[in-house]
């Protein structure tokens, strides 16, 4: 029997992974695909922004709740054994035929783990690794996020005995290019030509031979130029080198953190949005995400913040916001103040 085709999707907080796969999910053109969501947080927001997908051709393709599940109890390279590999298992038990297998890791998921997962005797006879896809924010990079708080992570460093490497931001980065056998820049549209060769300059020392980087606008990308290619990833880890090559399996992420806060209806998009500002900058925030419910505005409004850069849109598949409730998740370095980010949240937006 053949085996079915799985698709990595990995990228730093914000790049884009989410939105990515959706549009591919647009695009199945009657292939079956299962989804694994891993988020970094308690609640599940790329999972609802998949599961959500509300237009015509997703109904046609029958892409229903029951075909995604969520990893939500951490980053799913450091708990394969506990809840990647049930969920795989859980896939291929189905008795519906599965074309693909789409994997969206949390974006400080390291790919080579879970690439080697695939080896688990459970999984191998029936599942391959047909591509690790690197999802790279270009704007972000353009606006150097990944390496302007050099002097703030060696403090973390050298104050925190669990990390065992220099730059974890940095670090992760570079694992997430060399694992991948394609690179996507995305949010291209948000720089000039001039900065974009500048961030392929950037990237490309990381690639290895013969992967393509693929710049692409944000709302187009055919399905073919993600699926079908061929990797075989799981039989070709020594080609894909890892800080983590001669270190133990066991890795920690206690560098990171996230809060989730649930609140009530917005009255003010505008004084949401610089609330968040706020937040990130008081607090040193690397990520915020999340849902809001308006109380003069049908449409459900999505939240996506890297770094100071706020994205607060409304999502059009959702014309009610049913719940009438506003979920925000917010991530940052394991020494955040939790107490302190939701007091200063929950005052600022009430006052």
């Amino acid at each position: 029997m053949a085996k079915i085709n799985a698709t990595i999707f990995t990228g730093f907080l914000g790049a884009g992974k989410t939105s990515l796969i959706r549009l591919l999910a647009n695009q199945a053109h009657g292939k079956k695909f299962a989804f694994l969501i891993n988020e970094f947080g308690d609640l599940g927001i790329d999972g609802q922004l998949l599961s959500g997908c509300g237009q015509d051709d997703c109904d046609d393709n029958n892409i229903s709740d029951d075909d995604i599940i969520e990893l939500a109890n951490g980053c799913i390279c450091c708990t394969v054994a506990d809840d990647f590999l049930p969920a795989m298992e859980k896939i291929l038990a189905r008795d519906q035929q599965i074309d693909h297998i789409i994997i969206e890791t949390s974006g400080l998921a390291l790919p080579k783990p879970l690439v080697k997962a695939f080896n688990w005797p459970s999984i191998k006879p029936y599942v391959t690794v047909d591509g690790v896809i690197s999802v790279v924010d270009a704007a972000a990079i353009n606006d150097g996020l990944l390496t302007n708080e050099r002097e703030k992570i060696e403090q973390m460093r050298l104050a925190d005995d669990a990390i065992d490497h220099e730059t974890p931001i940095e670090e992760l980065f570079e694992e997430q290019l060399q694992c991948a056998d394609l690179v996507i820049l995305r949010k291209t549209d948000m720089i000039d030509a001039n900065a974009l060769e500048h961030v392929k300059q950037q990237i490309s020392p990381y690639l290895r031979a013969g992967v393509q980087l693929m710049v692409k606008p944000t709302t187009t990308l055919p399905i073919d130029a993600l699926l079908g290619i061929g990797a075989g990833a799981e039989d070709d880890l020594q080609a894909r080198p890892s800080h983590h090559d001669d270190a133990d399996e066991a890795h920690d992420h206690d560098d990171f953190t996230s809060l989730s806060i649930k609140f009530g209806m917005v009255e003010n998009p505008e004084k949401l949005q610089k609330i968040l500002q706020k937040i990130i900058v008081n607090h040193q925030l690397l990520r915020i995400k999340g849902f809001i419910a308006y109380q003069h505005i049908t449409q459900r409004g999505v939240v996506q913040a890297v770094g100071q850069r706020i994205n607060c849109y409304f999502d059009d598949d959702f014309a009610e916001n049913a719940t009438k409730e506003s979920i925000l998740v917010f991530i940052g370095t394991h020494d955040i103040d939790e107490a302190r980010i939701r007091e200063d949240f929950l005052t600022q937006l009430t006052s």
